[in-house]
């Protein structure tokens, strides 16, 4: 050890630097103004408390972009608070990694490397062929996937079941009004017809 601590050797870790002392008169060279400039909004007192994207009262950049519709509804998705993601399986994959006869869980194709988590849902795509007996057990599937498990002989059970969604804008005829017939039964005679009977 150097020597004893004492008050008389006691030095902090860091050498303190003054702060820069402004306003104190035009010939210390940070007088008059003290380094704010003239007037406006940043030479006034508080003028540091101006929010993270605050541009001067203008529209801001977040809000002069282009915005997705329906990014508040749950049904909006993959955007919004409400997003969700899912993993993507194809057949081929299964065609590859494992046997007839075996049983298809997230938690097998997390073993074999398919998936990264068994948290999110994984969903059956129809990439490819599947020539094997398998029990598929998934979150979801496309038709086109169901249709191929199927026709090899497996099965298909899905952990979550799908929302049948509402047709949208469908035109529907008032109830009790029937489309006019008699106009189109008529057939429509031409001018030049007319002239040829008058003139034979």
């Amino acid at each position: 050890m150097a020597g004893e601590l004492n008050l008389s050797n006691l030095q902090p870790a860091q050498a303190r630097t003054d702060r820069k002392r402004v306003g104190r008169g035009l010939g210390s060279g940070k007088g008059r103004y003290s380094g704010r400039g003239i007037k406006g909004q940043k030479s006034r007192a508080g003028s540091h408390a101006m929010r993270a994207g605050f541009e001067g009262g203008q529209m801001p950049l977040h809000m002069r972009t282009a915005k997705l519709r329906g990014n508040t509804s749950a049904d909006a998705m993959p955007i919004g608070p409400f997003r969700t993601y899912s993993q993507p399986v194809n057949l081929r994959d299964l065609e590859v990694r494992f046997e007839a006869g075996e049983e298809v869980t997230p938690e097998s194709l997390k073993a074999k490397g398919l998936i990264r988590s068994i948290r999110k849902d994984v969903k059956l795509l129809g990439v490819g062929e599947l020539t094997k007996k398998l029990t598929i057990t998934v979150h979801g599937a496309s038709a086109t996937a169901r249709e191929k498990v199927e026709a090899a002989g497996g099965s298909l059970t899905l952990l979550r079941e799908q929302k049948v969604r509402k047709p949208k804008n469908l035109k529907r005829r008032p109830e009790g009004r029937t489309k006019d017939t008699t106009q189109e039964a008529e057939p429509e005679t031409t001018p030049t017809e007319t002239a040829e009977g008058e003139d034979s």
